[in-house]
């Protein structure tokens, strides 16, 4: 058969696929997905240009089993009330109550607030797609999506460091405590986490756009994350990898090393405090951060083991949960109900309104 008249009917072949009909009158059409062209990576042919891509298709989680839909829907909806009502109370708390406006609890509403951020960034698209039926997400919007997602994920990461290095200095030099995290200081970290946060997502833009022509328009998660778009890229990403190993050593493996670094020195001082019960008041003010700082860690962590381990889309999705839904919706309850202080302020917010 000639090359032009087989080059021909595949791209007839590959037109009809995406208005969801088939050549083929024994077969049933497939449910349509808006996408202007079929892009695949081909050797013999040239690559498209990247205006082809208008729009992605988040698989999500329930992509093979439209049963759970409903379930989820109500599930993940409940999650992300209490998420935003949880870390919402503890802003209010450390706002309303003079007792709270230390540098402890002025980096643990940060923390909330970003939270509320972090959550809002993928779980409102995953709620709304449930119900729906539908994962269509445009070019920009999942550029955005991921912007936004590298952004505040990298804010928790920081943020979670300076709360050890506040800890660290509260315990480990109680005297020069006021002086060394004075307000000033504590903006200026608070700063610092912020620029981080943006320079790694401007970075990770810049790899997803080089991108000048994509293997699929299905991305294997419900959220656009930025591995996954990489992996969709024809051209060769030795070195986006490189980049993308350079900046999880930087904004893993450094934080990380501060925090067991911080806890060393603090279990060290800790431990030469002659009585019991100053050791048990002297752990309990940062044991709520470490518990916080386990599960923010240990579930990223394993999303990325779980990736590199498995190749099922949807163990990585419900890896992903872990630590984009679940963990911010637990935080609230780490620090309220292990935190005297905050449950005091709390009581007296309520009595204040009621």
């Amino acid at each position: 058969m000639c090359p032009i008249h087989v080059e021909a009917q595949t791209k007839q072949a590959c037109s009809l696929h995406l208005m969801g009909l088939s050549d083929d009158p024994g077969t049933a059409a497939s449910p349509p997905r808006p996408f202007l062209s079929c892009t695949r990576c081909t050797s013999n042919t040239e690559a498209q240009n990247l205006t082809s891509i208008s729009q992605f298709y988040l698989l999500g989680l329930s992509e093979e089993d439209p049963d759970l839909q409903p379930v989820l829907f109500e599930l993940f909806l409940s999650m992300y009330l209490v998420t935003v009502l949880g870390n919402l109370l503890i802003l209010l708390a450390v706002s309303s109550d003079s007792h709270l406006h230390t540098p402890m609890y002025f980096f643990l509403s940060i923390l909330s607030f970003v939270d509320i951020c972090f959550i809002s960034t993928t779980a409102p698209k995953m709620i709304v797609d449930i119900q729906t039926q539908s994962g269509v997400i445009s070019y920009v919007g999942c550029l955005t999506q991921m912007s936004l997602f590298a952004i505040f994920v990298c804010m928790d990461d920081m943020i979670l460091t300076v709360m050890a290095y506040d800890r660290f200095v509260a315990i480990c030099h109680p005297l020069h405590y006021q002086v060394i995290m004075n307000p000033r200081v504590c903006g200026f970290l608070t700063l610092v986490s912020f620029l981080l946060s943006l320079l790694d997502s401007q970075l990770h833009n810049l790899m997803i756009l080089q991108i000048t022509s994509f293997k699929d328009v299905e991305i294997s998660s419900f959220f656009c994350d930025p591995s996954q778009l990489l992996n969709l890229s024809c051209s060769d990403t030795s070195s986006d990898n490189i980049v993308r190993y350079f900046l999880a050593a930087v904004y893993g493996l450094i934080p990380i090393s501060g925090i067991i670094f911080s806890y060393y020195k603090i279990i060290a001082s800790i431990l030469r405090i002659p009585s019991t019960s100053g050791k048990y008041k002297a752990f309990s003010t940062c044991g709520s951060h470490l518990a916080v700082v386990c599960l923010f860690f240990g579930t990223a962590s394993g999303v990325y083991l779980s990736s590199a381990v498995s190749h099922s889309a949807r163990n990585g999705a419900v890896a992903s949960v872990m630590y984009t839904v679940v963990t911010p919706m637990l935080n609230p309850f780490i620090y309220s109900l292990r935190n005297r202080d905050i449950k005091n302020a709390l009581r007296r917010f309520h009595s204040r309104i009621f």
